[in-house]
């Protein structure tokens, strides 16, 4: 789609409940999405204060696209491969992370690690970290934050220390629309938020002072998460200010997964198809997840396993 084309559509006014049947609807969604992805496109890519639009055009044209999937059914698009989520974090967010937690140049990791990373894991190593940060970790409807809704959020802070613990801990649910009342809220089965839980709250979108809580930390603090790249991307669809301050290089996006991939030896010398970079399958080498237990997925149970996890691979690797 030309960039014009997903403006012109991005601003049109539509009346919402025109189109009825599945495969206008369907229509409407593919459409809308390839709006959104030449939209962001053309944003990321423009310098900084010259964009051809506001990022609210983004954020309002995703609003109209939850609205059309909502209408079509979580459940038929559960198996549809997601349009607006990264698969990774890029590689100059990688090296920038090893960069805050050391306290040294960008390019002196950069250069440590070599042009496709190969020997970040090196970088890793090669001098203690510290600092404060903040965990963070979302439950979400769906796995594409221009489809679905964020229904839990937690997080907490921890110096990078071997003996901190993490503090001041923050966990509170975020509504969708009624309609989920007598549907449930999906994804249910591995998350196990129900109706009852977020039926009394505001969505995120509709939130602004809790957006702009998570927007005043993440700008004062890295933020870790396990496979960061999915709170980026649905941070990025639901927080208003983010995609402005993620370009600016006000926020320091932290991956525990690449951490885990990097840094934990038996990563690469265990099964592909156990999974061991899983949040679950290193708890439990580290000795933080037991034998039987599993992880709870809910935001705070979360934020807690991975950062205690962090600091035990961090301390067996003498990293501190």
């Amino acid at each position: 789609m030309e960039l014009s084309q997903a403006i012109d559509l991005a601003s049109a006014f539509v009346l919402p409940g025109l189109v009825s049947d599945e495969a206008s609807l369907q229509a409407e969604r593919m459409k809308n999405e390839d709006a959104i992805k030449t939209l962001m496109d053309a944003w990321k890519s423009a310098p900084a204060g010259k964009e051809p639009f506001g990022f609210d055009l983004v954020l309002s044209l995703v609003d109209r696209n939850r609205g059309v999937c909502d209408r079509i059914g979580a459940e038929k698009l559960r198996d549809t491969s997601p349009s607006a989520l990264a698969r990774k974090l890029p590689d100059s967010d990688l090296v920038h992370a090893v960069a805050a937690m050391q306290h040294r140049p960008d390019a002196e990791v950069a250069a440590q690690a070599g042009p496709a990373l190969e020997d970040l894991n090196i970088a890793y190593v090669d001098a203690p970290v510290s600092g404060m940060v903040m965990g963070i970790d979302i439950e979400t409807t769906d796995r594409d934050p221009a489809r679905g809704y964020v229904v839990n959020i937690g997080l907490e802070f921890m110096d990078l220390a071997a003996k901190a613990k993490p503090h001041d801990a923050f966990a509170g649910y975020c509504g969708i629309p009624a309609m989920y009342a007598e549907k449930g809220v999906p994804l249910e089965f591995i998350h196990h938020i129900t109706w009852d839980d977020v039926k009394d709250a505001k969505p995120l979108r509709a939130n602004a002072p809790m957006q702009k809580a998570i927007l005043a930390a993440m700008c004062a603090y890295p933020f870790m998460a396990h496979n960061a790249a999915f709170e980026d991307s649905w941070f990025m669809l639901n927080i208003a200010g983010y995609a402005e301050a993620r370009k600016a290089g006000r926020i320091t996006v932290i991956d525990s997964r690449d951490i885990c991939r990097r840094v934990d030896p038996e990563v690469r010398t265990l099964p592909r198809e156990s999974r061991p970079a899983t949040l679950e399958n290193w708890a439990r080498r580290r000795g933080t997840l037991l034998a039987g237990e599993s992880e709870v997925h809910l935001g705070l149970d979360d934020v807690e396993l991975m950062l205690r996890t962090v600091q035990a691979e961090f301390a067996e690797r003498n990293m501190f």
